[in-house]
């Protein structure tokens, strides 16, 4: 039975003009029924962050390890091409070989003019918090009260 149908029929053993209850065993009953649900779908939300919670943690671990092996990577790929200083390589397992690129370079004395500005504006939660709390109104923002459930 869904959360829906128990308290539906919890209000069906309740008289809506009286109060009265009218079959309280059954009432019983069903709030015990309703606590176990409700116990469930904690337990299941606790065990869902727990889950999540050991991804992330694995995540982390494999995006260490993918930065060792890309930093790797680049090192044995400068070492190669130190090595062969040049030449073309080729076995009947890999082939190297090289290909001519541009790119700039820019160090400190670059002027002013040859870069881009880049304005980004985020509000200060903090600082308008403490303003709407001291009194003061401001346009488009306002302090929310919210019930953050816990589950321990």
């Amino acid at each position: 039975m869904t959360l829906y149908e128990i308290d539906t029929k919890i209000s069906e053993c309740i008289d809506c003009e009286t109060g009265e209850v009218l079959d309280l065993d059954k009432l019983s009953g069903l709030a015990m029924e309703r606590e176990i649900k409700l116990e469930g779908v904690a337990l299941w939300i606790k065990n869902l962050e727990a889950t999540a919670k050991a991804i992330k943690a694995e995540r982390d671990v494999l995006k260490v390890r993918e930065e060792q092996a890309e930093h790797k990577a680049l090192m044995l790929r400068e070492w190669l091409s130190g090595a062969l200083d040049g030449e073309k390589m080729e076995t009947p397992k890999v082939k190297v070989s090289y290909r001519k690129s541009t790119a700039v370079e820019v160090d400190d004395r670059l002027p002013k003019k040859w870069c881009s500005k880049k304005i980004v504006y985020t509000p200060d939660k903090v600082a308008i918090k403490t303003a709407i709390q001291n009194g003061k109104k401001i346009a488009g923002a306002k302090i929310v009260e919210r019930q953050n459930i816990q589950i321990k």
